[in-house]
């Protein structure tokens, strides 16, 4: 059953239009990308470097460091901030000065999931390949790419609350002669417009070496949809480049803001 969208665009999943920056073995203190933020990470089973892409550095070679082949794994993961769900019940400090009584009563724990998140956010991805030919992959319209074919990368699914997995796509960079560049983006599908709520992280896992991390956390008021970062193929050189982007519209402004020069109309999202 359909479901209408909220305001989102919906792309064709591909158009013949013409067209339009490391991570192998690295020393902890000679390659953290000229003082880009470093720090482990033991969630994975075993400890590894992840480096915050920032204003200040923002951008990484993988082919200088090794790690232009292979499937390169971009995770989106959100959850709602603590003091959010605090405000939201009444149990951060004002609402305890205001309501005394409450101090003597027990908290009510709140499950992760649907009652918690208030916010679904999809992670997509704008592509154009070498020949000239220009797409989006999206859950929306279930554009949801091709791995060892064109467009060369996947959406794993739709994440609709948040999970601890979030919402994963892949890139096939042993296709990367054949990809001019590809803008990862992520939108408010539903929910309140409110990104530095969210707490999202856009993690990007290279076929080696460490993590690449984007953080979604300035405030934004209003913003529907955020470009994270760029891929793109430079001379034979494959870039990573954080641009961290906040646009009030959908993937029509986003396309308009990178010279994209797709047609864009309404689209759906299917339910549950």
């Amino acid at each position: 059953m359909a479901g209408r969208l909220r305001g989102a665009d919906l792309g064709p999943p591909r158009s013949d239009v013409g067209p339009s920056y490391g991570v192998g073995r690295v020393s902890f203190l000679g390659n953290l990308w000229r003082g880009g933020a470093a720090k482990f990470d033991f969630d994975s089973g075993g400890a590894s470097y992840v480096v915050e892409l920032t204003k200040r550095n923002p951008a990484v070679s993988l082919t200088k460091q090794g790690a232009a082949t292979g499937h390169l794994r971009v995770n989106l993961h959100w959850q709602m901030r603590t003091s959010d769900l605090h405000e939201r019940s009444g149990q951060g400090r004002g609402g305890l000065l205001r309501h005394p009584g409450k101090l003597f009563k027990p908290e009510i724990v709140q499950a992760q999931g649907p009652a918690v998140v208030n916010v679904d956010l999809d992670l997509a991805c704008l592509y154009e390949l070498t020949d000239g030919t220009r797409g989006v992959v999206q859950p929306l319209g279930n554009f949801l790419g091709d791995l060892n074919g064109a467009p060369f990368v996947k959406l794993s699914g739709d994440d609709r609350f948040g999970s601890g997995s979030g919402e994963t796509l892949y890139i096939n960079l042993d296709h990367r002669d054949e990809i001019k560049r590809m803008l990862i983006f992520v939108y408010i599908y539903d929910g309140t417009p409110a990104f530095d709520r969210t707490h999202a992280v856009v993690t990007l896992y290279p076929s080696s070496g460490p993590r690449l991390e984007v953080k979604l956390d300035e405030r934004a008021p209003q913003a529907r949809s955020c470009a994270v970062f760029m891929l793109e193929n430079v001379k034979g050189e494959l870039t990573v480049r954080r641009e961290v982007k906040y646009v009030y519209g959908f993937q029509a402004e986003l396309d308009r803001l990178y010279g994209w020069g797709l047609q864009w109309g309404r689209g759906y999202k299917t339910n549950a």
